[in-house]
């Protein structure tokens, strides 16, 4: 097949637009290269960067920064100490630098390890009589805070700070198959130079030259040449993956072994114990301190919310929870009494009639949720998690798990007070399926990913969407 090299094409299909490239000349391979070298070396310096200024800034503060320098010869250990760290963690690997939250893991981990490897060293050698540990706590603080919203930034932005894609991911698409959904660097049809049944030096060493400097190589095959394509690429020393369709509706999480048998693992089941423990202590004494804090305002708003309107200070609606049991979740009642839908049939509206004054104001800056708090302390909810939707909930005039039958997996965790979905913006009336859509990828996409760092992102990020154009 002759193909035109680096012709955009766009197929109805699926909507994605990608590259037909020709094996001959893989000319993606030297941009791809540089690209990653530079955003390799550009967040090595963000890293270093933040980890200067932040010791720079205390030791300012500490009084130290024009006396003996101590925070410099800190610095000129620490550094180094991070860097080998960092690289051992794979801070700076492809995988870890297309999520931030994977990338603020791995950043912080390493920092974290760097900082314990320092003072282990001054203790052991003695050092720590003269060791300022106000400076090393202060600018430690700051470090961790600094690398947090330095690397959420840099890989958020990376494609127009460094100049384009530095991760490159080629689909092989034999003749007569669908392309697959998603996003890809190039495309290739591999009939006019490669076949995987037959065992052809000089082809194998075409495929590898065409694939190589790649991030990633997606197959879709006719199925009864999947194993021949799996030989192939095996050797072929990059990630490759063969497109399976069928599989789509079990939704697979990864493979398994039962004895000798492979299986599919569709479910991973509750968190270890170690991280419940963890996540269950966490969302425990945040809930608790922030209800202690906020102990005053709960009181103003209970009031207000008694004199407004006749009616119970709370609204009780009952919920989906973790493993699909209900629970009845409590909100500050922002609707008159006659007209609330314990069903949660009708979505809340930007000019709705049933809110009340006070309502208003509380469901504007999401005031109305606080009483989930105590839901926290009772265990049936958690700080961060997939927000529980009431039983009548509809999206395009649909119950939500008629658009989408994926929509009973989200239950697999705790729902939570905020999640990732409210983070991106994906809240408010459910007027389309696709805002149900949004929503449940985002959910399905945090219970697959979690980790202690991630709760802590989606908290900051929350306040940044407690006054939403969606919150009404």
């Amino acid at each position: 097949m002759n193909l035109e090299i680096g012709r955009s094409e766009w197929t109805p299909e699926n909507g994605y637009p990608y590259t037909v490239m020709s094996p001959e000349k893989p000319w993606w391979r030297p941009r791809a290269s540089a690209l990653r070298t530079r955003a390799f070396t550009t967040l090595v310096l963000i890293d270093f960067l933040s980890i200067t200024v932040s010791f720079l800034i205390a030791a300012v503060l500490h009084g130290q920064f024009g006396a003996d320098r101590v925070w410099l010869v800190l610095l000129a250990v620490l550094l180094p100490v991070y860097l080998i760290t960092a690289l051992n963690a794979h801070a700076y690997a492809a995988a870890n630098l297309q999520d931030p939250f994977r990338a603020i893991a791995k950043g912080v981990q390493a920092l974290v390890i760097a900082i314990s490897a320092v003072i282990l060293v001054a203790f052991c050698v003695r050092a720590s009589e003269g060791f300022p540990r106000l400076l090393v706590a202060i600018g430690s603080f700051f470090a961790m805070m600094t690398m947090i919203a330095a690397r959420y930034t840099f890989v958020k932005r990376m494609v127009s700070i460094i100049g384009g894609n530095p991760f490159s991911v080629i689909l092989i698409c034999e003749s007569g198959q669908p392309v697959p959904p998603g996003v890809f660097s190039v495309m290739i049809s591999p009939e006019s130079f490669f076949d995987p049944e037959k065992h052809d030096p000089v082809m194998y060493d075409r495929l590898a030259k065409s694939l190589e400097s790649a991030d990633r190589v997606v197959v879709a095959c006719d199925p009864a040449r999947r194993t021949a394509w799996a030989h192939a690429l095996k050797g072929a020393n990059i990630q490759s993956e063969i497109v399976a369709p069928e599989l789509h509706n079990l939704a697979p999480l990864g493979l398994g072994n039962h004895g000798s048998a492979t299986t599919i693992v569709i479910a991973h089941g509750p968190l270890g114990l170690f991280d419940r423990f963890m996540k269950r202590g966490f969302d425990f004494s945040l809930a608790l301190a922030i209800v202690i804090a906020l102990l005053p305002i709960l009181a103003v708003i209970a009031i207000l919310v008694k004199l407004d309107s006749p009616g119970p200070v709370f609204f009780k609606q009952t919920r989906i929870g973790r493993g699909n049991q209900m629970f009845k979740m409590l909100k500050f009642r922002s609707m008159r009494v006659l007209e609330s839908d314990h069903a949660g049939n009708r979505s809340a509206s930007r000019d709705d009639d049933r809110i009340t004054r006070v309502g208003k104001v509380i469901r504007r800056t999401s005031m109305d949720e606080l009483p989930q708090l105590l839901n926290v302390l009772k265990g049936e909810m958690s700080i961060v998690g997939p927000r529980p939707h009431a039983l009548g909930s509809r999206a395009a005039d649909k119950l939500f798990w008629e658009v989408d039958t994926r929509y009973w997996h989200r239950h697999a965790a705790k729902p939570g007070l905020t999640g990732l979905a409210q983070v991106r913006g994906y809240r408010g009336a459910t007027v389309h399926e696709s805002d149900l859509s949004n929503r449940l990828q985002a959910d399905l996409e945090y219970l697959d990913t979690w980790s202690i760092w991630r709760d802590l992102m989606i908290i900051a990020m929350t306040f940044r969407v407690l006054l939403h154009r969606n919150a009404f």
